[in-house]
């Protein structure tokens, strides 16, 4: 859900990620629906250590879809805290501490949504929940094919990203869902920059478009990693399939007199990945946050989707020197294997890129993330290759301190990294939600 403390962090954030602060999305200023749980006791099938105020059900996604690919059957507690949280819409809010009280449509969150969707779709057996939640997407959807973080708002390239992984994870033809005759494919070209833009920014996505009257809006690291799945026609697990040889194809300009046209459905996906992969050779196989009024700093998040977003479209080896750097350098994103949603979403980076996550980086990431929830109903052998380790700490205690001062840094850390983290995006989450 987002609070008030959320509401202020998440426009600092959007204007952070787009540039500017005209394009922040306006959000309403209405009281918390909830708040923090500072000490509170964790709920009970919950994964993580740290409140999930801000990001419960994006990290709960994360880590399910996670643990499914790598064989982890989870507690039915995990599962059913997950579904518990739909709303009667069949939205899904970022967090509710009570279930049994209904859900302000206002505080419903897409980028939640549709990672509740991704998991569900992965766990099996949830129909009737994915069809409420890609119902709910349906109706949310912005005239111009987006999608906001919460609705009514402007939307932005990683919500849309988003909601197409799971409209094509719940296999709803995402070309099909449209209001206003502009489709969730239409939505996501609004964001990518195409051939009026400089030569070594086509097919980057930007966070947010630029008002009118106002300078052109900057590519962005984040949205241009989590987009470029979608781009790709993908979703989260990723499933290394398509494989080929070649780069990434640029997107083909004839420079004298380029038009801001939208970036060709045919061709978004390997335009996005021939942004990244120049990208990542220029920042030494990782992408960079870069903030006003701050040193550039490494974007875990952004790295880690734009690896799956060049998987997804069959550019592993492009991808490899990416995943690489996250196998060196991850754990001081998951902070040793204690953030939920930094860990999942390295999983995810090593099954698609065919790595052993049980051994990612000298780290047993499995049995990192079956020790942040309850104990699984079963473990199998992890693929590829993998081991069954994690049934080794699949009990162990969650930490459950916790305090509102950093997590409203925390809050400002997704929305502006996620996953940080995830992800919020705004996102986020979630910047790290993103």
């Amino acid at each position: 859900m987002l609070t008030a403390a959320r509401a202020g962090a998440a426009a600092l954030a959007a204007a952070l990620l787009a540039g500017t602060a005209a394009a922040t999305p306006a959000f309403a200023d209405v009281p918390s629906p909830t708040a923090s749980l500072g000490t509170a006791p964790l709920p009970d099938g919950l994964y993580g250590k740290g409140d999930p105020t801000y990001d419960g059900v994006w990290r709960q996604s994360l880590a399910l879809t996670a643990l499914t690919t790598a064989k982890v059957t989870p507690a039915d507690s995990a599962v059913s805290w997950l579904t518990g949280q739909q709303c009667a819409d069949g939205g899904w809010p970022s967090y509710r501490a009570d279930a049994a009280t209904a859900c302000d449509p206002v505080f419903e969150d897409s980028n939640a949504t549709a990672l509740a969707i991704q998991a569900l779709t992965a766990l099996g057996g949830h129909q009737d929940t994915v069809d409420k939640g890609v119902q709910w997407l349906r109706a949310n959807q912005n005239a111009d094919g987006s999608w906001a973080y919460n609705p009514g708002n402007p939307g932005d390239a990683n919500s849309t990203g988003l909601a197409v992984n799971a409209l094509i994870a719940a296999k709803t033809d995402p070309a099909t869902v449209a209001k206003a005759g502009r489709n969730a494919f239409d939505g996501l070209a609004v964001f990518q920059l195409g051939c009026a833009a400089p030569a070594d920014q086509r097919g980057a996505f930007v966070y947010q478009t630029a008002p009118a009257g106002s300078p052109a809006a900057e590519p962005n690291a984040l949205a241009s990693g989590q987009a470029s799945l979608a781009a790709a026609g993908g979703k989260l697990p990723v499933a290394n399939g398509n494989r080929t040889d070649a780069a990434p194809k640029a997107l083909a300009c004839a420079d004298a007199g380029a038009t801001a046209t939208a970036v060709p459905r045919a061709d978004s996906g390997e335009a996005a990945g021939a942004y990244l992969t120049a990208q990542l050779a220029a920042g030494g196989q990782h992408l960079m946050l870069t903030l006003p009024g701050a040193a550039p700093s490494p974007d875990y998040t952004a790295t880690a989707w734009a690896a799956l977003g060049l998987v997804q479209g069959g550019h592993p080896q492009q991808a490899a020197g990416a995943v690489d750097w996250l196998a060196k350098e991850g754990g001081n994103w998951t902070k040793g294997g204690t953030d939920a949603a930094a860990t999942a979403t390295l999983v995810l980076v090593a099954q698609a890129a065919q790595r052993d996550p049980a051994a990612f980086g000298g780290a047993d990431l499995v049995a990192q993330l079956t020790a942040l929830g309850p104990a699984p109903k079963a473990v199998g052998a992890a693929s590829p290759g993998g081991s069954a380790s994690a049934s080794a700490s699949a009990s162990a205690e969650k930490d459950k301190d916790g305090g509102i001062g950093k997590f409203w840094l925390l809050g400002v850390g997704l929305l502006i990294g996620i996953g940080g983290g995830l992800v919020l995006s705004l996102q986020r989450k979630r910047g790290a939600k993103l």
